[in-house]
């Protein structure tokens, strides 16, 4: 459990006198609340590090607005604020100088995403802006609501409107919401520019205290993360504790096996304000601050990195039987999503009536950690009847999938219990046909010998079933 151990007044002052400590990462998005007016500082270049860029460029607001050549994300901030009562919210981003009484050089711009969306959803485009205004601004001001400069009322997005304010969000306590804010179309030198951030709406305006909830600023770390082995480096902030820069010692360690116990001292000092957390080094992140007030903060953070889906297996669930069923087991964790065949994904590893013979399998990680090329697997099984008419199809029979078993064989009887035919996993399968004659319509049985490899040892099984031969 994340908790604070010292008085939430530092943060207050931190908002109002000094400027709150950015994070351009949605991973790492810096939990806030309505309680004040937030000033932040943001710097870097865009390099649309947050977002798949093939998906970015194609919809939505994030892709253009209207200036096609503007960079996606430069001087780019993340938070993530939580409803603590049902009404409505909105925000204002007000633009300051760079220094105080000069020319104000930003155009803020902003995405909004919720509720309950999570950063790996915004990256690949399946969860898109509920409020997103990337349009010329013509005030030093941009949000959700009303424009506190002109009284401008907010409307629906509309590319090329030069309309800087969107409509209010109705919320509801408990739902969880993204807001990305970006420097759109100026200063491209990576200078850091500056901004005020204060929630508004009827619910700010009824209970300013709770109408967002505070007790989410505690987590300072920000969320817990699930990333993709490869991704970038994730920062780690001790800076954005209710202590903000008031801080005489910080220690950092790490629970690699996530039994409750941090295991690793990573690094401390009175300046390790930041830890840099590598690919694929999950585990649970604990930051432990010493404040010059003498008290103390912690808090902690589970960072999980998942692969592309690892080997993959599938187990036959009725054997031969009336229908053809298996299991798709993936090896390692993760949260996949599976298709057969080409068709839609499933979230359920269960496959029923498969066509016996070679199916394909494609693994979809849904974290957005990658998707297995396709995997051939054999699904053994026969098919109910046949019709050796020289029509080319259905001509011959045989139990397909026996390249899957060890040492198959197949013996092929008439009702009489009279051996016609021997096949095995070479052979092209029986004609009807006993001596070069052509048999009769009706029913035949089979029994199939075979060993299936379990581990390393080789069982014997025996299956015996019937089929039908029409002419």
């Amino acid at each position: 459990m994340r908790h604070t151990l010292i008085c939430f007044l530092g943060f207050v002052l931190l908002a109002i006198d000094g400027f709150g400590q950015n994070s351009p990462d949605c991973r790492s998005a810096i939990p806030v609340c309505a309680d004040e007016p937030l000033t932040w500082v943001a710097d870097g270049s865009g390099a649309i590090d947050d977002f798949d860029p093939d998906v970015i460029r194609q919809t939505g607001c994030l892709e253009k607005g209207s200036v096609g050549s503007a960079n996606i994300e430069n001087n780019t901030s993340w938070f993530v604020f939580r409803a603590g009562t049902d009404g409505q919210i909105g925000f204002d981003i007000e633009a300051l100088p760079v220094n105080p009484g000069g020319t104000i050089t930003a155009e803020w711009d902003f995405a909004l995403y919720g509720p309950d969306v999570d950063c790996a959803s915004i990256s690949n485009g399946s969860a898109q802006p509920i409020r997103c205004n990337y349009e010329v601004n013509d005030t030093r001001y941009t949000g959700v609501g009303v424009n506190p400069e002109n009284g401008q009322e907010g409307a629906p997005f509309v590319k090329g409107s030069q309309n800087t304010y969107d409509e209010w969000v109705d919320v509801q306590a408990g739902e969880l919401y993204y807001l990305l804010i970006n420097n759109y179309n100026t200063n491209f030198d990576g200078d850091a520019e500056s901004y005020v951030l204060t929630f508004t709406g009827s619910s700010v305006d009824a209970d300013q205290n709770n109408a967002l909830d505070c007790t989410l600023r505690d987590e300072f770390l920000g969320l817990d993360i699930i990333a993709c082995s490869g991704d970038p480096d994730i920062v780690l902030s001790a800076l954005n504790s209710p202590a903000g820069p008031d801080i005489a010692n910080v220690r950092w360690s790490v629970d690699i096996d996530l039994d409750g116990t941090p295991d690793t001292e990573l690094l401390s000092g009175p300046s390790a304000f930041f830890l840099t957390v590598t690919s694929p080094n999950t585990g649970r992140y604990y930051v432990e601050i010493e404040t010059t007030a003498g008290g103390t903060i912690t808090d902690d953070i589970l960072i999980i990195f998942y692969g592309v889906p690892g080997p993959v297996r599938v187990d036959t669930l009725s054997d031969l039987s009336d229908s053809n069923d298996v299991e798709i087991v993936v090896l390692g964790g993760g949260s996949y999503e599976y298709s057969v065949n080409g068709s839609s994904f499933q979230d359920s590893p269960i496959f029923r009536d498969l066509p016996p013979g070679e199916n394909s399998l494609v693994v979809n990680d849904k974290n957005g950690c990658g998707t297995t090329e396709p995997i051939p697997f054999l699904v053994i099984g026969y098919p109910k009847f046949f019709t050796p008419n020289g029509d080319g199809i259905n001509d011959t029979w045989n139990v397909q999938g026996l390249q899957a078993l060890a040492d198959p064989v197949v013996f092929v009887f008439d009702r009489y219990g009279k051996l016609l035919k021997q096949l095995d996993e070479t052979s092209p399968g029986w004609d009807g046909t006993f001596n070069g004659r052509q048999l009769p319509a009706s029913d035949y049985w089979f029994r199939l010998e075979y060993g299936r490899v379990e581990g390393s040892e080789v069982t014997e099984n025996v299956l015996r079933s019937h089929f039908s031969l029409k002419r």
